[in-house]
């Protein structure tokens, strides 16, 4: 209670709304699924976001409407689900209906082809916001959530992914991630330096100013650490960070390089390739950088290790065929099958979080690089990006329904984002320099 003493209100307080409403498990109220987020050919469900209803009726008030009801329009319509109906076509106005069940002509919204229906109220003292947002079916009339919350004006932005993340968990039985970010390298600055942004390239912030050469940053599994490479001593090593504090942070430098780190799915340790007794191979390392032990033993290269969600396997980039390719090791028995065939170069690859599919980069044809995927066994490649220059990178959001990467498709590295099957590809962000190697946090 020391935060709530010292702002006098919290930032975010969630409150209940109709408690009979709350008193069902989320699991219960699912009578049908919404949306089949296994489904590669999946129709965007109609949904309509009315202006919200504002009180006191000022001027001011208006605008924070008017700021609001499309911020979570456009945070909604990044996830790809949906279609965002337009406002011209609304027969009602929530400002005069209100926001309830009881008030609303669901007909009014069906005849315009909405299947989904968000009503919200805003009520505005001094500088608190108190929101009131609903999802509602509209063929039923069936109120699918409902929630309260309370926050300071600068805090609109956190209500609305907070509603968004009930909106997604409701329809799709997977938790949001609007409350993830992105790391990525950028050179804006003249140097290779770790930038992050929110999930949708909202607030972007550098992370490193060592003016030297920064690459691969990771995420841990609780977004407390980001590990990345470094030459800010003339040679490749590891840097552990601590994001949310002031916790000292860890430098990892054995003999040779130390390279492309991936953190284990539940635990604070990682994966890394080194290079310390001669060969790039990869071990497993605490949190605190000391080798547990070493988990390839070839003569090939060995890199780029990314986790299984159980933590029970990696996949991994060799040349031991006399290729780049991708293959998979069980960390315990230490069996390892090759997975890629096709080509002569198939690079980065990231372990979708649901488990059952894994992203990479490959060389096509005409020598320029794009993002497939394919399932654990190597079954199943499916091309995601094609005919529009190099698309390297490829990274996951937490509830694996999108793809962030990096492309040239505009004449220099940016980062885009994507389907988990190829659709709505667009830019994630337009900055100074260019942008690559995104990683996407859990």
């Amino acid at each position: 209670m020391s935060d709530l003493k010292t702002k006098y209100l919290s930032s975010i307080v969630v409150c209940f709304l109709l408690v009979s409403v709350f008193t069902i498990p989320v699991n219960a109220q699912r009578v049908i699924d919404y949306i089949d987020i296994s489904n590669p050919f999946l129709r965007k469900i109609p949904i309509a976001i009315p202006l919200f209803r504002y009180t006191p009726e000022t001027p001011q008030n208006e605008s924070l409407s008017k700021e609001i009801t499309p911020l979570l329009s456009q945070t909604l319509e990044f996830t790809g689900f949906f279609k965002m109906l337009n406002e011209k076509a609304f027969l009602e106005e929530l400002q005069k209906t209100g926001i309830s069940g009881s008030s609303i002509n669901f007909k009014n919204w069906t005849a315009i082809g909405a299947e989904l229906l968000i009503t919200g109220g805003l009520q505005v003292q001094d500088k608190l916001i108190v929101a009131e947002l609903r999802l509602f079916d509209t063929f039923s009339g069936r109120l699918l959530v409902g929630k309260k919350y309370k926050g300071w004006h600068d805090d609109k932005r956190k209500i609305v992914r907070r509603f968004c993340n009930e909106i997604i968990e409701r329809l799709t039985g997977s938790k949001g991630f609007f409350d993830s970010q992105i790391a990525f390298v950028s050179n804006q600055t003249g140097n290779k330096e770790i930038f992050t942004c929110d999930f949708d390239g909202y607030n972007v912030k550098q992370i490193t100013r060592n003016r030297s050469i920064n690459l691969s940053p990771a995420w841990s599994h609780d977004k407390e650490w980001m590990a990345y490479t470094s030459f800010t001593k003339n040679k490749p090593d590891l840097y552990i960070r601590h994001m949310v504090g002031k916790k000292r942070g860890v430098f990892v430098s054995f003999k040779g390089h130390n390279i492309t780190p991936s953190w284990h799915p539940n635990r604070l340790e990682l994966a890394a390739a080194l290079s310390k007794v001669g060969n790039s191979e990869i071990y497993l390392l605490t949190g605190s950088g000391k080798i547990i032990k070493r988990l390839t033993y070839d003569w090939g290269i060995d890199v780029s290790p990314t986790w299984s969600p159980d933590g029970k396997k990696i996949a991994f980039v060799s040349n031991r065929s006399g290729n780049a390719h991708i293959y998979i090791k069980e960390v315990e028995s230490g069996d390892i099958k090759r997975l890629t065939y096709e080509g002569k170069y198939n690079v980065s690859p990231s372990w979708s979080p649901k488990g059952d599919r894994i992203a990479f980069c490959g060389r096509n044809n005409v020598d320029m690089f794009d993002i497939y995927v394919m399932n654990v066994d190597g079954s199943r490649k499916m091309q995601l990006t094609k005919n529009c220059k190099n698309n390297e990178s490829p990274t996951w959001s937490p509830d694996g329904n999108l793809i962030a990467f990096s492309s040239t498709r505009f004449g220099k590295n940016q980062i885009f984002v994507m389907t988990a099957y190829g659709t709505d590809q667009r830019l994630l962000l337009s900055l100074p320099g260019e942008q690559f190697e995104p990683s996407w946090s859990r």
